[in-house]
């Protein structure tokens, strides 16, 4: 379980929240949580050894000064959720890792991360890709590295390629039986459309390139999952058979019908696609969802409990001379205002999990029963 000693009121670290009031809320929605996540119609299995429970979340700019650091109850939600799996694919870490460092703090000991380097430039926005792991079950097996995509061959020259605007993560893990490797991604953007160039073409590529390592019969490991944020609208699109179709991946069952990741549920941005190569023992359960934590924390009808927080940031910035939103003038606006700064508190993305299978005891012994002496 996370780490909640800093929540007892009597104990040395209590006097680390704002106030009583603080703390006292962020204990009842932790208990609500962990009753939604446990029983809830979004319920996440519990954890068992012979199935790894994946994730993916999109932590909006964890984190910014766009609207002011993550209270210290943000940390501990987020946490909660977290530590409903086994292990987590988070995008959109910035390039100081105080807000990493201080989540793997909440979560425990148990937990390890890895982490990519920021990928510089416009478009890779500062951005960082992490792996956050439970070290009691999953094993990290040493490999871990950036991918990059290989030259083309044109004109007999190896001629550089386009690389991904925001530099995928990958690394090898083990799980039981399950040796695979996991790549993440944060795909660009691009134009607010459904099937812009750039992003078919970055999905297409990354996709490809993993497809490829699959059928490599020298790979040591060819069980390969994808995930993260495609920023894929509509699950018919042409960002959807980029994934698909070029490279192969299935989508498990589960994941095909959640409507949506994003806040609105209308959008499948995030993604999780598996594929496996060999004769190796790999596949989802089926088991799969995403968790709504705005029904639960911060939720629609707690703009008047947060707005001292959000006004506190408003003058902040003013007295410094820097720019910042208008006090809202009607209650209208105050609710979208406060709706816009708790997803820099949570996220404006939904965690995505899937479940997958690594005990094949059964199967392994059935082959070899049937195998020539």
């Amino acid at each position: 379980m996370p780490y909640y000693a800093d929540l007892n009121p009597q104990g040395r670290l209590g006097r680390a929240w704002q106030d009583d009031e603080t703390r006292e809320r962020a204990i009842a929605k932790l208990l609500e949580l962990r009753s939604a996540l446990g029983e809830g119609e979004e319920a996440v299995p519990r954890r068992r050894m012979n199935s790894l429970l994946l994730g993916t979340w999109n932590l909006r700019e964890f984190d910014s000064a766009t609207w002011g650091p993550r209270a210290p109850e943000s940390y501990a939600y987020i946490a909660e959720i977290i530590d409903r799996f086994d292990l987590v694919a988070v995008q959109e870490i910035r390039a100081d890792l105080l807000a990493l460092e201080t989540l793997m703090r909440r979560l425990g000991p148990r937990w390890r991360y890895l982490v990519s380097d920021v990928t510089r430039g416009t478009a890779g926005n500062g951005e960082r890709l992490a792996f956050l792991y439970d070290a009691t079950k999953v094993q990290f097996l040493g490999m871990a590295g950036e991918l990059v995509l290989p030259p083309q061959r044109k004109d007999g020259e190896d001629v550089p390629v386009k690389q991904v605007a925001r530099t995928p993560l990958m690394a090898a893990f083990q799980v039981g039986w399950t040796k695979f490797v996991l790549a993440t991604v944060h795909i660009i953007f691009g134009p607010d459309s459904a099937e812009p160039a750039a992003r078919v073409e970055e999905i297409s590529q990354v996709a490809r390139f993993l497809r490829a390592r699959t059928e490599d019969p020298a790979e040591p490991t060819r069980n390969f999952i994808l995930l993260g944020d495609f920023n894929i609208f509509n699950e018919g699109d042409a960002t959807m058979r980029a994934l698909t179709d070029d490279g192969g991946f299935t989508i498990p069952e589960g994941v095909t019908s959640i409507p949506g990741t994003n806040v609105p549920r209308d959008k499948k941005y995030d993604q999780i696609a598996y594929r496996a190569g060999g004769a190796g023992f790999f596949e989802a359960t089926g088991s799969a969802g995403s968790f709504d934590f705005y029904r639960h924390v911060f939720t629609a009808d707690e703009s008047d409990v947060y707005r001292p927080h959000i006004d506190q940031y408003i003058a902040a910035r003013a007295a410094a001379g820097k720019k910042s939103p208008k006090p809202p003038s009607t209650r209208a606006t105050a609710t979208t205002q406060f709706k816009t700064w708790r997803t820099y508190q949570m996220s404006d993305h939904l965690p995505l999990w899937a479940e997958f299978r690594v005990d094949f005891a059964d199967e392994y012994l059935r082959s070899i029963q049937a195998a020539p002496a």
